[in-house]
């Protein structure tokens, strides 16, 4: 079927504005073609058709594969994947720059957002969930984006796995797993930060299975990845602004929300913009144990990025290093690398030094013990536990 052709179909049953079925699509073929179309061609087109009328198109096998998290697009003929080792280029070819365009904007409207000229930009989250779950749907159209449309999808996997199983994943050992679960049964406050994709999540909800079964979690996240396998998780999502721009729900507003949920572990699932002032009062009126994931390259940049952070939500920097101290006691630091994977790569402990906060390394994968084992051991003694040798 020619490219002018499915051009006319498109245009007919979206000027038509009926349903998209397939004796419709079948219908408009053989009117746009004068009706000498054989069956085979009728069906080829009603496979195109749907393709690219319906989900992510041409994407959509590619987003229904467990092992994609990201799909990028940066010109019809180049189309990338991450399954974890890395970008590989797809063997999906759009048919030109139209498409990609047209693909955009569909999802962008899907998710009752705008991408236009005016507008040629959006971030947002698909309505449907794929077969592995949410996607978060990012875009840029020319002449903003220089070389042509391009698009990221991002599939956010629910994080299930346990400490055992990351353990026999190779993410750490067994002694290293001892020291996890010490961390949550004496309810010290965490935070688990590293790069993109480097399993912070992860992490964070097998933590969170450690929690005994008669506490209450309450998670608030921007979308649904944190799935814990604990009895008892209460979990509050945020909502974008529609066309309009009302009816926003920011993370900020779940967590003053969360506090009259009588929560004995709260969770934020990214700490990444202002919430991190309401996250740090609550973390410092009597809510021990509760913890979330932070963007941050080294447990050493922690303090710097709170402080970035905190800026936003307007809290000065000697009220956020005040309340940072008091309210996480420890970080942990994940890292994906070709060699291991997505590893647990350190443990800091949080400690004033004057009026500032700073990391000091108790542990970390390549050399073992370091200074602040004595401040992590103090902590958990501190709270009826101790450091397993």
């Amino acid at each position: 079927m020619d490219g002018e052709l499915l051009a006319r179909v498109r245009n007919r049953l979206v000027g038509s504005g009926a349903t998209l079925t397939s004796s419709a699509v079948a219908s408009a073929v053989r009117e746009e073609s004068g009706g000498l179309v054989a069956d085979a061609d009728v069906l080829a087109a009603l496979r195109l058709v749907q393709q690219e009328f319906r989900g992510a198109g041409v994407l959509e096998p590619l987003l229904r594969d467990p092992a994609v998290s990201d799909v990028l697009v940066t010109a019809p003929n180049k189309v990338w994947v991450d399954r974890g080792e890395g970008l590989q280029r797809a063997a999906v070819r759009f048919a030109d720059e139209d498409a990609v365009r047209r693909l955009a904007q569909r999802l962008a409207v899907a998710s009752g957002r705008r991408l236009d000229d005016a507008q040629p930009w959006v971030d947002a989250w698909l309505p449907q969930e794929s077969a592995s779950g949410p996607v978060r749907l990012h875009a840029v159209l020319p002449p903003v984006a220089g070389e042509g449309t391009c698009i990221s999808l991002r599939v956010l996997r629910p994080a299930a796995h346990d400490l055992d199983a990351l353990c026999g994943s190779g993410a750490f050992d067994g002694p290293t797993a001892a020291v996890l679960r010490e961390i949550v049964a004496t309810r010290l406050a965490f935070l688990v930060v590293g790069g993109t994709a480097s399993g912070k999540t992860t992490l964070l909800a097998a933590m969170l299975g450690e929690v005994a079964e008669s506490e209450r979690i309450v998670c608030v996240e921007e979308a649904a990845e944190l799935y814990p396998r604990h009895p008892h998780v209460v979990r509050l999502l945020t909502r974008p602004a529609n066309v309009e721009g009302a009816g926003e729900i920011q993370v900020r507003d779940l967590v003053r929300q969360a506090l009259r949920m009588r929560p004995d572990r709260l969770v934020v699932g990214e700490v990444r913009g202002g919430e991190v002032r309401e996250l740090l009062a609550a973390l410092n009126t009597g809510h021990d144990g509760g913890g979330g994931t932070l963007h941050a390259n080294s447990p050493q940049e922690v303090p710097a990025r709170m402080e970035a952070l905190a800026a936003l939500g307007g809290l000065p920097r000697a009220a956020l290093h005040s309340q940072l101290a008091a309210a996480v006691q420890v970080v942990l630091h994940v890292r994906r690398s070709a060699r291991r994977g997505r590893h647990l790569a350190g443990i800091g402990v949080l400690r004033r030094n004057g009026e500032l906060v700073e990391v000091l390394p108790a542990w970390q994968a390549e050399s073992g013990w370091g200074p602040g084992k004595g401040a992590l051991a103090a902590l958990l003694a501190a709270r009826g536990g101790a450091l397993p040798c």
